[in-house]
């Protein structure tokens, strides 16, 4: 697996770098934001320092989500809910507080690699849904309302192609967690809330998300 440290704090990327090499990762470091956009395509994973000296990290962010294969870790000091709100919406796949364990964040990037490796070509049912205005196109995980196309993050797409595929049903949070984010370490439910209202502010009125508390979530056109 490819790993891309984005990091400016040459001590720790260092440490960083022999730690993951020491766990079987192919690893390359780079310092600043125009370096790593340039070097993220063919990476698996980028670990994303949001303190970068040449740009705010949350808009280098969401500049890779242009590149579909990379999956995003967010390597940060800032640790409020609101610092990770911001950088789950954003489009990070994961979000990590400094200091953290290397054992941890090892776990941390298989279980993204699990989550995001491209899977959908083998799918059968990767049909294209309309719900009025509105289309949802799984080969090309391509969104439009009225012709219009809807950028959405990865995890955002994922979570409306679940919606979708179950019009006019409940879905679960623990189902909806499991299906996208897998699960495999303890996501927080506020993570499901945050790209549950991305995704309402972003399709508008085309189709509605209905709240049930304390069980999940319907889609309904």
């Amino acid at each position: 697996m490819r790993i891309l440290v984005v990091e400016d704090n040459d001590r720790l990327a260092r440490s960083l770098v022999a730690g993951l090499r020491q766990h079987g990762y192919d690893v390359h470091r780079v310092a600043t934001a125009e370096a790593a956009l340039a070097a993220a395509p063919g990476t698996d994973v980028v670990l994303l320092d949001l303190g970068l000296p040449d740009a705010d990290g949350i808009e280098v962010c969401r500049r890779l989500r242009e590149f579909e294969s990379v999956a995003v870790i967010a390597v940060t000091a800032r640790g409020s809910e609101h610092d990770r709100i911001v950088g789950l919406r954003s489009g990070a796949d994961d979000y990590v507080v400094k200091p953290f364990s290397l054992g941890e964040l090892a776990a941390r990037i298989e279980a993204v690699a699990r989550r995001t490796r491209p899977a959908r070509a083998t799918r059968p049912e990767a049909v294209a849904r309309s719900f009025g205005d509105l289309v949802i196109d799984p080969g090309a995980r391509a969104v439009t309302v009225a012709g219009v196309p809807v950028a959405l993050t990865r995890k955002e797409f994922d979570l409306l192609e679940a919606l979708a595929a179950h019009p006019g049903r409940v879905c679960t949070r623990e189902a909806l967690l499991d299906q996208v984010w897998r699960a495999s370490w303890e996501t927080p439910s506020r993570t499901l809330d945050v790209h549950i209202a991305a995704l309402r502010a972003k399709l508008g009125d085309a189709v509605t998300i209905e709240t049930l508390r304390g069980v999940g979530y319907r889609l309904r056109a």
